[in-house]
Protein backbone atom coordinates (compact mmCIF):
# COMPACT_ATOMS: atom_id res chain seq x y z
CA UNK A 1 0.00 0.00 0.00
CA UNK A 2 1.70 3.22 -1.11
CA UNK A 3 1.73 6.30 1.08
CA UNK A 4 0.02 9.43 -0.17
CA UNK A 5 1.55 12.79 0.62
CA UNK A 6 -0.94 15.55 1.30
CA UNK A 7 0.26 18.42 -0.87
CA UNK A 8 -2.59 20.81 -0.06
CA UNK A 9 -5.03 21.29 2.79
CA UNK A 10 -7.64 24.09 2.91
CA UNK A 11 -6.73 26.71 5.50
CA UNK A 12 -9.39 28.37 7.63
CA UNK A 13 -8.26 31.90 6.68
CA UNK A 14 -8.80 31.07 3.00
CA UNK A 15 -12.19 29.56 3.78
CA UNK A 16 -13.29 32.72 5.60
CA UNK A 17 -12.10 34.76 2.61
CA UNK A 18 -14.12 32.51 0.30
CA UNK A 19 -17.20 33.15 2.44
CA UNK A 20 -16.78 36.91 1.90
CA UNK A 21 -16.27 36.43 -1.82
CA UNK A 22 -19.39 34.35 -2.41
CA UNK A 23 -21.67 36.30 -0.04
CA UNK A 24 -23.09 38.39 -2.90
CA UNK A 25 -24.31 35.36 -4.89
CA UNK A 26 -24.70 32.42 -2.45
CA UNK A 27 -27.28 33.04 0.23
CA UNK A 28 -27.01 31.17 3.54
CA UNK A 29 -28.98 27.92 3.32
CA UNK A 30 -31.08 26.60 6.24
CA UNK A 31 -29.98 23.97 8.75
CA UNK A 32 -33.29 22.24 9.46
CA UNK A 33 -34.14 19.50 11.91
CA UNK A 34 -35.84 16.49 10.35
CA UNK A 35 -38.48 15.40 12.87
CA UNK A 36 -39.12 12.15 11.01
CA UNK A 37 -35.50 11.03 10.72
CA UNK A 38 -34.71 12.25 14.24
CA UNK A 39 -37.49 10.04 15.62
CA UNK A 40 -36.61 7.01 13.52
CA UNK A 41 -32.90 7.14 14.43
CA UNK A 42 -33.11 8.37 18.03
CA UNK A 43 -30.81 11.26 17.18
CA UNK A 44 -30.93 14.96 16.33
CA UNK A 45 -30.83 14.77 12.53
CA UNK A 46 -30.25 18.11 10.83
CA UNK A 47 -30.47 18.68 7.08
CA UNK A 48 -28.16 21.28 5.55
CA UNK A 49 -30.39 22.39 2.69
CA UNK A 50 -27.88 23.14 -0.06
CA UNK A 51 -30.66 22.25 -2.49
CA UNK A 52 -32.22 25.67 -1.79
CA UNK A 53 -29.60 27.77 -3.59
CA UNK A 54 -30.73 29.65 -6.67
CA UNK A 55 -28.85 27.08 -8.76
CA UNK A 56 -30.24 24.33 -6.47
CA UNK A 57 -26.89 22.96 -5.33
CA UNK A 58 -23.80 23.94 -3.34
CA UNK A 59 -21.70 24.12 -6.52
CA UNK A 60 -22.24 27.87 -6.86
CA UNK A 61 -19.89 28.31 -3.89
CA UNK A 62 -16.80 26.74 -5.43
CA UNK A 63 -17.47 27.90 -8.99
CA UNK A 64 -17.92 31.55 -8.02
CA UNK A 65 -14.94 31.52 -5.65
CA UNK A 66 -12.69 30.07 -8.35
CA UNK A 67 -13.74 32.39 -11.17
CA UNK A 68 -13.56 35.44 -8.89
CA UNK A 69 -9.93 34.60 -8.12
CA UNK A 70 -8.81 34.81 -11.76
CA UNK A 71 -6.74 37.65 -13.18
CA UNK A 72 -8.32 40.15 -15.56
CA UNK A 73 -6.36 38.59 -18.43
CA UNK A 74 -7.78 35.15 -17.60
CA UNK A 75 -11.29 36.56 -17.30
CA UNK A 76 -10.97 38.28 -20.68
CA UNK A 77 -9.85 35.00 -22.29
CA UNK A 78 -12.84 33.13 -20.88
CA UNK A 79 -13.32 29.95 -18.87
CA UNK A 80 -14.15 26.31 -19.60
CA UNK A 81 -15.62 23.62 -17.38
CA UNK A 82 -16.93 20.06 -17.50
CA UNK A 83 -19.86 18.94 -15.40
CA UNK A 84 -22.68 16.44 -15.07
CA UNK A 85 -24.97 19.35 -14.26
CA UNK A 86 -24.63 21.13 -10.93
CA UNK A 87 -21.13 22.57 -11.37
CA UNK A 88 -22.22 23.64 -14.85
CA UNK A 89 -25.06 25.69 -13.38
CA UNK A 90 -22.75 27.25 -10.81
CA UNK A 91 -20.24 28.22 -13.50
CA UNK A 92 -23.02 29.50 -15.77
CA UNK A 93 -24.43 31.69 -13.00
CA UNK A 94 -20.95 33.01 -12.14
CA UNK A 95 -20.17 33.75 -15.80
CA UNK A 96 -23.38 35.71 -16.22
CA UNK A 97 -22.91 37.61 -12.94
CA UNK A 98 -19.26 38.48 -13.65
CA UNK A 99 -19.82 38.88 -17.42
CA UNK A 100 -17.21 36.28 -18.34
CA UNK A 101 -17.48 34.13 -21.46
CA UNK A 102 -17.79 30.43 -20.57
CA UNK A 103 -17.86 27.14 -22.48
CA UNK A 104 -19.46 24.29 -20.57
CA UNK A 105 -18.99 20.63 -21.53
CA UNK A 106 -21.64 18.18 -20.28
CA UNK A 107 -22.10 14.42 -20.87
CA UNK A 108 -24.63 13.53 -23.54
CA UNK A 109 -26.62 11.57 -20.92
CA UNK A 110 -27.08 14.64 -18.66
CA UNK A 111 -30.78 15.09 -17.76
CA UNK A 112 -32.41 17.69 -20.02
CA UNK A 113 -33.53 19.67 -16.97
CA UNK A 114 -29.90 20.32 -15.99
CA UNK A 115 -28.92 21.31 -19.52
CA UNK A 116 -31.84 23.75 -19.79
CA UNK A 117 -31.07 25.26 -16.38
CA UNK A 118 -27.42 25.75 -17.33
CA UNK A 119 -28.39 27.61 -20.49
CA UNK A 120 -30.92 29.69 -18.56
CA UNK A 121 -28.43 30.76 -15.87
CA UNK A 122 -25.63 31.48 -18.36
CA UNK A 123 -27.67 33.22 -21.03
CA UNK A 124 -25.58 34.92 -23.69
CA UNK A 125 -22.38 34.40 -21.69
CA UNK A 126 -22.32 30.61 -21.93
CA UNK A 127 -22.08 27.98 -24.68
CA UNK A 128 -23.05 24.39 -23.79
CA UNK A 129 -21.32 21.48 -25.55
CA UNK A 130 -22.60 17.91 -25.07
CA UNK A 131 -19.69 15.47 -25.28
CA UNK A 132 -19.11 11.90 -24.06
CA UNK A 133 -21.07 9.43 -21.96
CA UNK A 134 -19.53 10.30 -18.56
CA UNK A 135 -18.18 13.30 -16.69
CA UNK A 136 -14.66 12.01 -17.32
CA UNK A 137 -15.28 11.91 -21.10
CA UNK A 138 -16.55 15.49 -21.00
CA UNK A 139 -13.62 16.63 -18.89
CA UNK A 140 -11.07 15.27 -21.36
CA UNK A 141 -12.78 17.04 -24.26
CA UNK A 142 -13.07 20.28 -22.25
CA UNK A 143 -9.39 20.26 -21.28
CA UNK A 144 -8.30 19.76 -24.89
CA UNK A 145 -10.48 22.69 -25.99
CA UNK A 146 -9.18 24.76 -23.08
CA UNK A 147 -5.53 24.25 -24.09
CA UNK A 148 -6.23 24.91 -27.76
CA UNK A 149 -8.06 28.17 -27.05
CA UNK A 150 -5.89 29.44 -24.18
CA UNK A 151 -8.76 29.55 -21.68
CA UNK A 152 -8.86 28.77 -17.94
CA UNK A 153 -10.30 25.45 -16.79
CA UNK A 154 -12.65 25.70 -13.79
CA UNK A 155 -12.43 22.27 -12.20
CA UNK A 156 -15.54 21.02 -10.37
CA UNK A 157 -13.58 19.56 -7.45
CA UNK A 158 -9.80 19.29 -7.89
CA UNK A 159 -8.89 22.94 -7.39
CA UNK A 160 -7.87 24.87 -4.28
CA UNK A 161 -10.28 27.78 -4.78
CA UNK A 162 -13.14 25.43 -5.64
CA UNK A 163 -12.49 23.39 -2.48
CA UNK A 164 -12.30 26.53 -0.33
CA UNK A 165 -15.61 27.73 -1.76
CA UNK A 166 -17.30 24.44 -0.94
CA UNK A 167 -15.77 24.57 2.55
CA UNK A 168 -18.04 27.51 3.39
CA UNK A 169 -20.87 24.96 3.82
CA UNK A 170 -19.05 23.89 7.00
CA UNK A 171 -18.77 27.46 8.27
CA UNK A 172 -22.52 27.91 8.00
CA UNK A 173 -23.26 24.60 9.73
CA UNK A 174 -21.14 25.57 12.72
CA UNK A 175 -22.59 29.08 12.87
CA UNK A 176 -26.16 27.79 12.69
CA UNK A 177 -25.95 24.97 15.21
CA UNK A 178 -26.46 25.65 18.92
CA UNK A 179 -24.95 22.27 19.83
CA UNK A 180 -21.62 20.62 18.98
CA UNK A 181 -21.87 18.57 15.78
CA UNK A 182 -20.96 14.91 16.29
CA UNK A 183 -21.29 13.69 12.70
CA UNK A 184 -21.47 15.21 9.24
CA UNK A 185 -22.50 13.03 6.30
CA UNK A 186 -21.33 14.31 2.92
CA UNK A 187 -21.79 12.96 -0.61
CA UNK A 188 -18.56 12.27 -2.46
CA UNK A 189 -18.22 12.51 -6.22
CA UNK A 190 -14.81 13.98 -6.94
CA UNK A 191 -14.32 14.92 -3.29
CA UNK A 192 -14.34 18.74 -3.41
CA UNK A 193 -17.09 19.29 -0.83
CA UNK A 194 -15.77 16.55 1.46
CA UNK A 195 -12.26 18.02 1.30
CA UNK A 196 -13.58 21.49 2.07
CA UNK A 197 -15.53 20.23 5.09
CA UNK A 198 -12.40 18.46 6.34
CA UNK A 199 -10.61 21.83 6.31
CA UNK A 200 -13.38 23.69 8.13
CA UNK A 201 -14.04 21.09 10.81
CA UNK A 202 -10.37 20.28 11.39
CA UNK A 203 -9.86 23.95 12.31
CA UNK A 204 -13.11 24.73 14.17
CA UNK A 205 -14.60 21.43 15.37
CA UNK A 206 -11.93 18.70 15.24
CA UNK A 207 -14.03 16.16 17.18
CA UNK A 208 -16.72 16.10 14.47
CA UNK A 209 -16.63 12.86 12.49
CA UNK A 210 -17.05 13.34 8.75
CA UNK A 211 -18.55 10.41 6.85
CA UNK A 212 -18.10 10.31 3.08
CA UNK A 213 -20.85 8.61 1.05
CA UNK A 214 -20.51 7.35 -2.53
CA UNK A 215 -22.88 5.47 -4.84
CA UNK A 216 -22.27 1.72 -4.79
CA UNK A 217 -21.91 1.78 -8.57
CA UNK A 218 -19.20 4.48 -8.58
CA UNK A 219 -16.91 3.88 -5.56
CA UNK A 220 -13.87 5.75 -6.89
CA UNK A 221 -12.87 7.38 -3.57
CA UNK A 222 -13.44 4.21 -1.54
CA UNK A 223 -11.38 2.09 -3.94
CA UNK A 224 -8.60 4.69 -3.97
CA UNK A 225 -8.48 4.80 -0.16
CA UNK A 226 -8.49 0.99 0.04
CA UNK A 227 -5.66 0.69 -2.48
CA UNK A 228 -3.67 3.60 -1.08
CA UNK A 229 -3.41 5.38 -4.43
CA UNK A 230 -5.61 7.06 -7.01
CA UNK A 231 -7.72 4.50 -8.85
CA UNK A 232 -9.57 5.09 -12.11
CA UNK A 233 -12.62 2.85 -12.43
CA UNK A 234 -13.21 1.32 -15.86
CA UNK A 235 -16.99 1.19 -15.56
CA UNK A 236 -19.41 3.07 -13.32
CA UNK A 237 -23.17 3.23 -12.82
CA UNK A 238 -24.00 6.75 -14.03
CA UNK A 239 -27.47 6.87 -12.45
CA UNK A 240 -26.40 9.09 -9.51
CA UNK A 241 -24.91 11.52 -11.99
CA UNK A 242 -23.98 14.17 -9.42
CA UNK A 243 -21.62 11.77 -7.64
CA UNK A 244 -20.52 9.33 -10.35
CA UNK A 245 -16.91 9.88 -11.40
CA UNK A 246 -14.36 7.34 -12.58
CA UNK A 247 -11.46 9.05 -10.83
CA UNK A 248 -11.40 11.45 -7.87
CA UNK A 249 -9.03 14.41 -7.58
CA UNK A 250 -5.30 14.34 -6.92
CA UNK A 251 -5.86 17.14 -4.38
CA UNK A 252 -9.02 15.73 -2.83
CA UNK A 253 -7.93 12.09 -2.49
CA UNK A 254 -5.15 12.60 0.08
CA UNK A 255 -7.33 15.00 2.09
CA UNK A 256 -10.21 12.53 2.24
CA UNK A 257 -7.91 9.59 2.93
CA UNK A 258 -6.31 11.35 5.88
CA UNK A 259 -9.27 13.19 7.39
CA UNK A 260 -12.55 11.37 6.69
CA UNK A 261 -13.69 9.28 9.65
CA UNK A 262 -15.17 6.69 7.30
CA UNK A 263 -15.90 6.25 3.60
CA UNK A 264 -18.93 4.11 2.63
CA UNK A 265 -21.10 3.31 -0.37
CA UNK A 266 -24.89 3.11 -0.62
CA UNK A 267 -26.82 1.06 -3.22
CA UNK A 268 -28.54 3.11 -5.91
CA UNK A 269 -31.86 1.43 -5.14
CA UNK A 270 -31.74 2.52 -1.51
CA UNK A 271 -31.02 6.08 -2.63
CA UNK A 272 -34.08 5.91 -4.92
CA UNK A 273 -36.32 4.85 -2.03
CA UNK A 274 -34.96 7.77 0.00
CA UNK A 275 -35.81 10.18 -2.86
CA UNK A 276 -39.38 8.87 -2.89
CA UNK A 277 -39.70 9.06 0.92
CA UNK A 278 -38.42 12.65 1.01
CA UNK A 279 -40.89 13.66 -1.69
CA UNK A 280 -43.93 11.76 -0.39
CA UNK A 281 -43.44 12.29 3.34
CA UNK A 282 -41.46 15.53 3.66
CA UNK A 283 -42.32 17.42 0.44
CA UNK A 284 -38.59 17.73 -0.27
CA UNK A 285 -37.39 17.30 -3.86
CA UNK A 286 -33.82 16.02 -4.14
CA UNK A 287 -31.68 14.62 -6.91
CA UNK A 288 -30.03 11.20 -6.40
CA UNK A 289 -26.74 12.67 -5.13
CA UNK A 290 -28.71 14.88 -2.75
CA UNK A 291 -30.28 11.83 -1.10
CA UNK A 292 -27.02 9.91 -0.60
CA UNK A 293 -26.27 11.21 2.88
CA UNK A 294 -29.75 10.54 4.25
CA UNK A 295 -29.76 7.04 2.71
CA UNK A 296 -26.53 6.35 4.61
CA UNK A 297 -28.04 6.95 8.07
CA UNK A 298 -29.38 3.40 8.39
CA UNK A 299 -25.81 2.03 8.29
CA UNK A 300 -24.92 4.10 11.37
CA UNK A 301 -28.15 3.62 13.33
CA UNK A 302 -26.51 2.43 16.55
CA UNK A 303 -23.48 4.72 16.32
CA UNK A 304 -25.45 7.97 15.96
CA UNK A 305 -28.07 7.40 18.67
CA UNK A 306 -28.35 10.47 20.87
CA UNK A 307 -25.92 12.42 18.66
CA UNK A 308 -26.16 15.65 16.70
CA UNK A 309 -25.93 14.64 13.06
CA UNK A 310 -25.85 16.79 9.92
CA UNK A 311 -26.70 15.43 6.47
CA UNK A 312 -25.66 17.75 3.66
CA UNK A 313 -28.50 17.70 1.09
CA UNK A 314 -26.29 18.65 -1.81
CA UNK A 315 -28.77 19.37 -4.61
CA UNK A 316 -32.27 19.18 -6.04
CA UNK A 317 -31.74 19.22 -9.79
CA UNK A 318 -33.92 16.21 -10.49
CA UNK A 319 -35.61 15.57 -13.82
CA UNK A 320 -39.25 14.50 -13.43
CA UNK A 321 -38.86 12.19 -16.44
CA UNK A 322 -36.61 10.00 -14.26
CA UNK A 323 -39.40 9.28 -11.76
CA UNK A 324 -40.37 5.95 -13.32
CA UNK A 325 -36.77 4.72 -13.20
CA UNK A 326 -36.37 5.94 -9.61
CA UNK A 327 -39.46 4.00 -8.55
CA UNK A 328 -38.32 0.92 -10.48
CA UNK A 329 -34.88 0.90 -8.85
CA UNK A 330 -36.43 1.39 -5.41
CA UNK A 331 -38.76 -1.58 -5.90
CA UNK A 332 -35.93 -3.76 -7.17
CA UNK A 333 -33.77 -2.86 -4.18
CA UNK A 334 -36.65 -3.69 -1.82
CA UNK A 335 -37.04 -7.04 -3.64
CA UNK A 336 -40.62 -6.17 -4.57
CA UNK A 337 -40.20 -6.09 -8.37
CA UNK A 338 -39.26 -9.25 -10.25
CA UNK A 339 -38.90 -10.15 -13.90
CA UNK A 340 -39.40 -13.61 -15.36
CA UNK A 341 -39.46 -15.44 -18.65
CA UNK A 342 -42.84 -17.14 -18.43
CA UNK A 343 -43.63 -20.01 -20.82
CA UNK A 344 -47.31 -19.84 -21.73
CA UNK A 345 -48.96 -22.97 -23.20
CA UNK A 346 -50.35 -22.04 -26.60
CA UNK A 347 -53.97 -22.79 -25.79
CA UNK A 348 -56.97 -20.59 -24.94
CA UNK A 349 -57.18 -19.56 -21.30
CA UNK A 350 -53.47 -19.91 -20.48
CA UNK A 351 -53.08 -16.26 -19.51
CA UNK A 352 -56.25 -16.39 -17.39
CA UNK A 353 -54.90 -19.49 -15.62
CA UNK A 354 -51.64 -17.65 -14.88
CA UNK A 355 -53.45 -14.64 -13.43
CA UNK A 356 -55.99 -16.61 -11.40
CA UNK A 357 -54.01 -19.66 -10.24
CA UNK A 358 -50.33 -18.64 -10.32
CA UNK A 359 -50.24 -15.03 -9.15
CA UNK A 360 -50.85 -14.41 -5.46
CA UNK A 361 -53.79 -12.25 -4.30
CA UNK A 362 -51.53 -9.21 -3.84
CA UNK A 363 -49.28 -9.72 -6.88
CA UNK A 364 -49.53 -7.25 -9.74
CA UNK A 365 -48.32 -7.58 -13.35
CA UNK A 366 -46.49 -4.34 -14.28
CA UNK A 367 -44.66 -5.47 -17.43
CA UNK A 368 -45.75 -7.89 -20.16
CA UNK A 369 -44.12 -8.69 -23.53
CA UNK A 370 -45.46 -11.64 -25.53
CA UNK A 371 -45.22 -12.84 -29.11
CA UNK A 372 -47.23 -15.91 -30.16
CA UNK A 373 -45.34 -18.44 -32.29
CA UNK A 374 -47.49 -21.34 -33.51
CA UNK A 375 -44.52 -23.63 -34.08
CA UNK A 376 -43.85 -23.89 -30.35
CA UNK A 377 -45.75 -25.75 -27.68
CA UNK A 378 -44.95 -23.07 -25.08
CA UNK A 379 -44.47 -19.40 -26.11
CA UNK A 380 -42.21 -17.25 -23.90
CA UNK A 381 -43.23 -13.90 -22.45
CA UNK A 382 -41.27 -11.43 -20.35
CA UNK A 383 -43.37 -10.64 -17.30
CA UNK A 384 -42.66 -8.11 -14.53
CA UNK A 385 -44.45 -8.72 -11.24
CA UNK A 386 -44.68 -6.35 -8.28
CA UNK A 387 -45.11 -8.01 -4.88
CA UNK A 388 -46.37 -6.69 -1.55
CA UNK A 389 -43.66 -8.55 0.38
CA UNK A 390 -40.29 -10.11 -0.55
CA UNK A 391 -41.54 -13.29 1.15
CA UNK A 392 -44.08 -13.74 -1.68
CA UNK A 393 -41.34 -14.44 -4.26
CA UNK A 394 -40.46 -18.04 -3.50
CA UNK A 395 -44.11 -19.27 -3.34
CA UNK A 396 -44.75 -17.54 -6.69
CA UNK A 397 -41.78 -19.31 -8.30
CA UNK A 398 -42.89 -22.65 -6.87
CA UNK A 399 -46.42 -22.23 -8.31
CA UNK A 400 -44.96 -21.30 -11.70
CA UNK A 401 -42.74 -24.39 -11.73
CA UNK A 402 -45.47 -26.75 -10.51
CA UNK A 403 -47.76 -25.62 -13.34
CA UNK A 404 -45.05 -25.58 -16.05
CA UNK A 405 -45.06 -21.79 -16.51
CA UNK A 406 -41.54 -21.08 -15.23
CA UNK A 407 -38.93 -20.25 -17.86
CA UNK A 408 -36.26 -18.19 -16.08
CA UNK A 409 -35.71 -15.56 -13.40
CA UNK A 410 -34.11 -12.41 -14.83
CA UNK A 411 -33.28 -10.17 -11.84
CA UNK A 412 -29.97 -11.94 -11.23
CA UNK A 413 -28.94 -11.98 -14.91
CA UNK A 414 -27.41 -8.51 -15.46
CA UNK A 415 -26.60 -9.05 -19.15
CA UNK A 416 -30.30 -9.57 -19.90
CA UNK A 417 -31.71 -7.43 -17.12
CA UNK A 418 -30.08 -4.19 -18.31
CA UNK A 419 -32.48 -4.14 -21.28
CA UNK A 420 -35.50 -4.07 -18.97
CA UNK A 421 -34.47 -1.35 -16.47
Amino acid sequence: MSETVETYFPQIADIYQAAKTIAQVAEETPLQQSIRYSKSHGANILLKREDLHRVRSYKIRGAYNKISSLSQKQLDSGVVCASAGNHAQGVAFACSHLQVKGTIYMPVVTPKQKIDQTKMFGGEWVDVVLEGDTFDDSKKAAQIFCEQEGKTFVHPFDDEKTIEGQATVGLEILQQSNEPIDYVFVAVGGGGLASGLCGTFQALSPNTKIIGVEPEGAPSMLKSIEKGELVELENIDKFIDGAAVQKVGSLTYPICKAHLHKMITVPEGKVCQTILDLYNRDAIVVEPAGALTIAALDYFKEEIKGKNVVCVVSGSNNDITRTAEIKERALLYAQLKHYFIVRFPQRPGALKEFVVDILGPNDDITHFEYSKKSSRENAPAIVGVELKSPDDLEPLIQRMKANNFFGDYLNNKPDLFQYLV
